[in-house]
């Protein structure tokens, strides 16, 4: 269950990206961050989400927005998934699972039956002065650049 609310300051991270390069949140200090936590790379939620988020890229920078994707991947299935599908921004691999229990994303999820430990589909948008200013929780993963958008005027 996320623990974090709106008007939190954002948890500082870092982490490796699918080019082996540190991202961290200091980073994005003076820009605004769509931070958002997928379950697996290539899965079909996660896919459909961030391909809304890359066919929308262009639109979320217009408008000031840095994207950020984490999941518990290593590097080499993060590079894979960025490939694949040509996406525009870094790819996190929270592999010990650091950043998703800072984010508190890291819950039991239950599938057929079966109960264990996962990401929940979960996007901050943290402000420019590293503030989270929105949590999507199940964001709508054909829509999501959109809801962001929407939410965010």
């Amino acid at each position: 269950m996320v623990t974090l609310q709106e008007g939190d300051k954002a948890p500082a991270f870092f982490g490796t990206n699918q080019d082996g390069k540190i991202i961290s949140l200091a980073d994005y200090k003076g820009k605004k961050l769509v931070l958002y936590f997928y379950s697996e790379a290539g899965s079909p939620t996660c896919t459909i989400e961030s391909c809304n988020l890359r066919d929308h890229f262009v639109s979320l920078k217009k408008n000031g927005f840095q994207v950020v994707g984490v999941s518990p991947d290593d590097t080499v299935k993060q590079k894979r998934f960025e490939k694949k599908y040509q996406l525009p921004f870094p790819l996190i691999a929270d592999t010990e699972n650091t950043i998703s229990t800072a984010y508190g994303v890291r819950d039991m999820k239950k599938l057929f039956g079966r109960e264990y430990m996962g990401i929940l589909r979960t996007t901050f948008i943290i402000d420019e002065k590293g503030v989270i200013r929105k949590i999507f929780v199940k964001p709508k993963n054909k829509a999501h650049a959109e809801e962001i958008m929407a939410a965010m005027k």
